[in-house]
């Protein structure tokens, strides 16, 4: 089958478009012909080495297709099914062999684009909102790229729970975008201090709760923004990994600070069935707005990533084998 396969790190003209075994199925698994593959940011950090030494390697965690096989002892599905996952590795590829407890059904009238770009993002977008920091409609919180994947949707998410949004976004473009969002107040960082703004907008009295997926150019300010006991939630570093931080910075609000991961959020069936049943029904009664950015072929991959890390894209970049 054709695939990307990465045999050394770097950037992104590491991406080669080739032939590579076709997966075998074993015990508990099926087969899924990718129809829509999802492209993010880990990704990116797969593919330079952040995760460590792992080459040669296959990237992509995120997918969706139709089954075209499954293993003797899987009850769950038939061939034909429309499905999605998020967490599998080696999905920049034409066919995956996905273990059935990480597969969800894609429900009718949501496709196969749909699925593919809703699964990471979106039950990303849910754990936040409703585990890490569990938002109240009395709250204002902060949200950086707001006009990114994951921040168009907790935008959306956070909208009908109530609370105060305000999103940082890099210009007027994503500005709209974020406004059209359900955010409340948009701070352009590349004009304006976004601490000064958030202080501004709180009466100097800092929001419940930072969601920064930047890192590395925002954390001391997004800690900066918070109310006493406020949260910082770190959950990616865009622009480059946090350094050490020592305990007493947290120390002038007693605030908290967490590096989240999705994983630890998606831990059983259960939880699974719980944020995707939440999401699809939502897209489905058209209060959840999923947004494409570009599709792009699969043998294109490397622009996929040019894209993404030159901050160009607003909403999902999908690959189609």
């Amino acid at each position: 089958m054709k695939a990307i396969e990465i045999t050394h790190n770097g950037g992104p003209d590491v991406l080669i478009y080739t032939d590579v075994p076709t997966p075998e199925l074993k015990p508990g698994t099926v087969r899924v012909k990718l129809e829509s593959i999802g492209v993010n940011y880990m990704d990116v950090y797969t593919r330079i080495g952040l995760y460590g030494d792992n080459v040669p390697i296959i990237p992509g965690g995120e997918g969706a297709g139709i089954v075209t096989e499954f293993a003797s002892d899987v009850n769950d599905f038939n061939i034909g099914d429309s499905v999605a996952y998020t967490g599998v590795s080696s999905s920049y590829a034409e066919e995956v062999v996905a273990p059935a407890d990480q597969l969800v059904k894609l429900p009718s009238g949501i496709s196969t684009n749909i699925g593919a770009a809703t699964m990471l993002q979106g039950t990303t977008a849910h754990y936040l909102l409703y585990s890490t920091f569990p938002v109240k409609d009395d709250d204002t919180i902060l949200v950086h790229a707001g006009a990114g994947g994951v921040g168009l949707l907790m935008i959306q998410i956070a909208r009908m729970i109530g609370c105060k949004i305000i999103t940082t976004v890099s210009n007027k473009e994503k500005a709209q975008l974020a406004k059209n969002a359900g955010a409340d107040h948009i701070i352009l960082y590349t004009e304006t201090d976004f601490l000064t703004e958030v202080q501004s907008i709180t009466n100097g009295q800092g929001v419940q709760v930072a969601y920064d997926s930047v890192g590395l150019t925002t954390y001391e300010k997004s800690l900066a923004s918070l109310a006493p006991r406020g949260y910082l939630v770190l959950f990616g570093q865009s622009s480059g990994v946090v350094p050490p931080i020592s305990p007493l910075i947290l120390n002038k609000g007693s605030n908290f600070l967490t590096r989240p991961a999705l994983g630890h959020y998606l831990k059983n069936r259960e939880e699974l069935n719980w944020r995707t049943g939440d999401l699809f029904e939502w897209i489905k009664k058209d209060r959840l707005s999923i947004r494409i950015h570009e599709k792009i072929p699969l043998k294109d991959a490397r622009k996929a990533h040019e894209d993404l890390e030159s901050r160009k894209t607003s909403g999902k970049l999908l690959l189609i084998p």
